[in-house]
């Protein structure tokens, strides 16, 4: 069953953890590139061998096991791009650099199939790694912007219209030269116009998550149920919940993805308020380590993984728990270390042994 099968992988992942724990320091930078570009053939062979699951043609099957290659993707990503941002003599402020820097980012959500919630965690990986990296206000500005008022198109052409008068009045105040600011508008206004034109290009119960993220009560039965359902699972929890397997919400499968992407409102119903804030607490200070691990890190290189570790897992677990209290749509992404899934545990465990060699070795680094 599903505990055997997470019990191998739990096996597994720690004894891949202690490796990476071990690891020579200077190993990581050098394999960067190769560990990049072995994660894009993987993304290559998924579309020519991959096997269908929960409708996105994402998994490679090995005998009884089977993996996403999108997750170790995410592996690629960090250790490249800390690799490529931290190069001697590197702007980050050049605009042909910030380019490449996004290409390296956004190269894996190309060649996967349809897959929104891998993509934005590819995405936030990438701006926050250059944002570490050092880039002006104004660049920041540049990235961040067509994102969204591509989310906003999502409410409608009134909301799309002010945040094209937002950026505007934005680009006024930076007082760039006229080019510069029109390219960035123009750029605004695609991505818009793009974003409404590839949700066509979307799964119709893709398409569903997200027209329910906007109003869940539209499609109660349907795409907006197990948000709904989520909700009334944690709400009836009370304070301490109603004991370990005796939630009704959840016994009764009344939540179909209760043990992935809605595991967090098991804990709610179960384990009540008490319960779900002591996840929160043990999450806050993985992240407080991690963070702190930043700034003690020797090199600029691994404290810029560190920093896509952070990010990495913060998006996680904050599009995870949203979902699961009707902030954020449904995009089926795992809860860090709780859902079930061998792929994300091993993933999962693989970076916090490389931030533990990161640890070890902070005072070896140069």
């Amino acid at each position: 069953g599903n505990f055997e099968k997470q019990f191998i992988w739990a096996i597994i992942s720690i004894g891949v953890c202690l490796i990476f724990f071990i690891l020579p320091p200077r190993l990581l930078k050098s394999v960067a590139l190769f560990g990049y570009l072995l994660s894009l053939l993987l993304l290559v062979a998924v579309l020519f061998a991959g096997k269908t699951v929960y409708g996105a043609k994402s998994w490679i099957t090995l005998g009884p096991l089977g993996f996403q290659p999108s997750e170790f993707a995410k592996i690629g990503v960090i250790l490249f791009l800390a690799r490529w941002l931290t190069s001697k003599n590197r702007d980050v402020n050049n605009f042909k650099n910030i380019v490449f820097a996004l290409s390296i980012g956004f190269l894996p959500v190309i060649l996967m199939e349809p897959d929104m919630g891998t993509a934005i965690v590819f995405c936030m990986i990438t701006i926050v790694m250059i944002f570490w990296g050092g880039i002006s206000l104004f660049g920041i500005f540049v990235v961040l912007s067509p994102g969204l008022v591509a989310f906003a198109s999502l409410f409608g052409l009134p909301v799309f219209i002010i945040s094209l008068v937002l950026v505007l009045v934005i680009l006024i105040l930076f007082r760039r030269n006229l080019f510069t600011s029109a390219s960035v508008f123009v750029m605004n206004l695609a991505a818009g116009f793009i974003f409404d034109y590839g949700i066509r290009f979307l799964k119709p119960h893709q398409q569903k998550r997200i027209l329910s993220f906007i109003d869940p009560s539209s499609d109660p039965l349907g795409s907006g149920y197990n948000a709904m359902q989520a909700k009334v699972a944690i709400g009836s929890g009370g304070l301490f919940g109603k004991g370990f397997l005796e939630g009704n919400q959840t016994q009764l499968r009344f939540i179909p993805e209760q043990w992935t992407d809605f595991i967090y409102c098991v804990i709610g119903e179960e384990f009540g308020f008490v319960g779900s804030i002591l996840v929160l607490m043990l999450f806050f200070i993985i992240f407080l380590r991690l963070l702190n691990l930043t700034s003690i890190a020797k090199d600029n290189f691994s404290s810029m993984v560190v920093v896509g570790i952070l990010a990495l897992m913060f998006s996680h677990f904050a599009i995870n728990i949203g979902m699961n209290i009707g902030i954020t749509p449904v995009i089926g992404l795992p809860l860090p270390f709780l859902s079930y899934g061998g792929s994300s545990l091993l993933v999962n465990m693989i970076l916090i042994g490389i931030a533990l060699n990161i640890y070890r070795n902070r005072k070896l680094h140069t």
